[in-house]
């Protein structure tokens, strides 16, 4: 059975060119990037290309771009680092952030000697940060760090972090702000300067590159501390070994992310409208359909149909689809971000999420919608005729 892949936000195939750029620095030119013979200077001339790349895809200097081994290495980094760097304070995050950023903001509250206060910034229904109700929380307790993530990776709504950032910057001008813009690379602009953040999180494989490659993209004036000590590796801010391919798959499909965002934009918004209008047919509802999301992510629930079982079913007809966030499989069925928008629990029960990617077609969109009014037929009836 051929498989139809519909959930591109979990992770990406890698692409041909990526894979082409990553092979020679598995044996021919093998060396590790500290060292000082042929080989070792023709790795560190490899990382500082990617490190080019990945800068220019989001507009800063290379200087800023600290490779780590994923997007929630580069979380904690961030939360971790500044939190090490500064005094206790006040940490302001959205209650729709990924666990790599609610788990160790929870973690920094328990800190023994320390008073850090977590604050969850409340979602309107579409999933927007409720900016307004943001800035009041900010004016009564002084921001010291911010993280507001870009595209959420659920509902792939998108969240104004420049004026939430110019909010904290205002009560607080020593305050850090962070994005998790992980989702967005590849799918929006996505400019470092613009945002008006500190710092910003990114990541290979959800745009077509390795796993075991991401980044922290860092203002040249945050004050961090590192996670890992050692050799003094990235400008001392994460020591280890450099995973040479992936880093440089990782430069490879950044550059490809930006020369190929609008086209592959134009061509998922397309499969996404179809999918949903298909799917409102059914009786589906939408979340996030309301206000603007990244054009590739469709989260929809069919009223009495579970969404795991969906998920399921659809697995056995030849479609890969998600339930909720592939991170957070280890509460099936249990979305915080569906919480935080106040979504009754039992249609939140029947989340599914879909996210496009370039290589998907109408006609799979066509079969997809085919196989689900089948599924969700046969389930309803088989309900109707138990109850």
């Amino acid at each position: 059975m051929t498989l139809n892949y519909f959930d591109h936000n979990a992770t990406t195939r890698v692409d041909d060119a990526v894979i082409e750029a990553m092979l020679p620095f598995f044996q021919q030119e093998y060396g590790n990037a500290s060292s000082r013979h042929a080989l070792g200077t023709a790795a560190r001339r490899a990382i500082d290309k990617a490190r080019e790349q990945v800068a220019a895809a989001v507009g800063v200097q290379p200087v800023q771009v600290i490779f780590t081994s994923g997007g929630s290495e580069a979380n904690n980094l961030f939360i971790r680092g500044a939190a090490d760097s500064m005094r206790s304070g006040h940490l302001f995050i959205s209650a729709i952030e990924h666990p790599c950023v609610l788990k160790p903001v929870q973690a920094l509250t328990h800190r023994t000697g320390e008073h850090w206060t977590a604050h969850l910034m409340a979602v309107n229904q579409s999933g927007q940060i409720d900016v307004n109700r943001a800035q009041e929380e900010m004016r009564t307790q002084e921001p010291g760090l911010v993280s507001v993530m870009l595209a959420n990776n659920e509902t792939g709504v998108i969240q104004d972090v420049a004026a939430i950032a110019a909010i904290a910057r205002e009560r607080n001008d020593d305050t850090y702000v962070h994005t998790d813009a992980v989702q967005g690379l590849g799918k929006i602009p996505v400019d470092f300067s613009a945002l008006n953040v500190h710092a910003m999180t990114l990541s290979a494989h959800k745009i077509y590159g390795p796993k075991g490659a991401a980044a922290l993209v860092v203002d040249k004036r945050l004050l961090l501390k590192p996670l890992i000590y050692g050799g003094g590796h990235e400008n001392g801010m994460r020591s280890g070994t450099e995973n040479v391919p992936a880093i440089v798959g990782f430069g490879k499909a950044s550059e490809l992310a930006v020369a190929r965002r609008v086209e592959n934009a134009q061509h998922v918004t397309q499969l996404r409208d179809r999918l949903e209008r298909g799917l409102v047919e059914m009786g589906a509802v939408i979340f996030g359909a309301a206000v603007e999301r990244i054009p590739n992510t469709t989260y929809f629930a069919l009223p009495d149909v579970e969404g795991d079982t969906l998920v399921v079913k659809l697995d056995k007809a030849g479609f890969a689809v998600a339930s909720g966030a592939a991170c957070s499989s280890v509460n099936p069925g249990q979305s915080h971000v569906l919480d935080a928008m106040q979504v009754d629990p039992i249609l939140a029960r029947c989340a599914v999420r879909v996210s496009f990617g370039s290589s998907n077609t109408i006609a799979q969109v066509e079969v997809f919608l085919a196989a689900t009014k089948e599924i969700v037929d046969t389930l309803r009836n088989i309900s109707s005729l138990t109850f």
